[in-house]
């Protein structure tokens, strides 16, 4: 079984942000493979069903970005996963250009507190991970108004657009394996 988390916020004025692109990801995944999002546990909204014949669980944190990691921790301890073949996690990126996706199977957390937050939670950077770009803040502009800033109009389409990239991506992931939608998507 697979794991899928997106990170954001939970209340709805976070809802179309760039820090809460994760959510925007696994209602994508629901929309594609139509898994209701039609229940709460461990702190986070979620939804089971599959994807390309295989067991999926999605889920969207709901303890805020920061304090992800608690939620997290719960699932796999419930579920019994093996995190570093089982669980993906989706979230924004700075450091890449609107749209663009960077997949990894391990690594730091690059100064992203959500990650920080799983990471410290699970005592280990050994989870796949898919990075959206939201581009660059601009010079002069404060990191937190940003992030929970909605994007351009010029930019919608491109994160449309890599919203279904990251869909497509999940499902390399889970039939073929993670250097496969590296291959393909970075």
């Amino acid at each position: 079984m697979f794991i899928i988390a997106g990170l954001g916020n939970p209340e709805r004025k976070y809802d179309g942000t760039r820090h809460n692109i994760g959510f925007s990801a696994i209602t994508a995944l629901s929309d594609a493979y139509d898994i209701p999002l039609d229940f709460r546990k461990h702190k986070a909204l979620c939804g089971k069903g599959y994807i390309e014949g295989q067991k999926v669980l999605l889920a969207m944190p709901l303890t805020y970005m920061n304090l992800s990691g608690e939620s997290i921790r719960e699932l796999i301890d419930y579920y019994k996963i093996a995190v570093e073949d089982e669980l993906i996690i989706i979230y924004d990126d700075i450091n890449l250009s609107p749209g663009k996706l960077r997949i990894r199977a391990k690594g730091s957390a690059g100064g992203h507190n959500g990650i920080k937050n799983i990471i410290s939670h699970l005592g280990s950077s050994d989870f796949m991970r898919i990075r959206i770009g939201v581009g660059e803040k601009p010079k002069g502009w404060d990191l937190a108004d940003y992030v929970l800033g909605r994007f351009n109009r010029e930019d919608e389409p491109i994160i449309r657009e890599a919203l279904q990239n990251t869909v497509e991506a999940c499902k390399v992931i889970m039939l073929e394996d993670i250097k496969a939608a590296m291959n393909r998507f970075n």
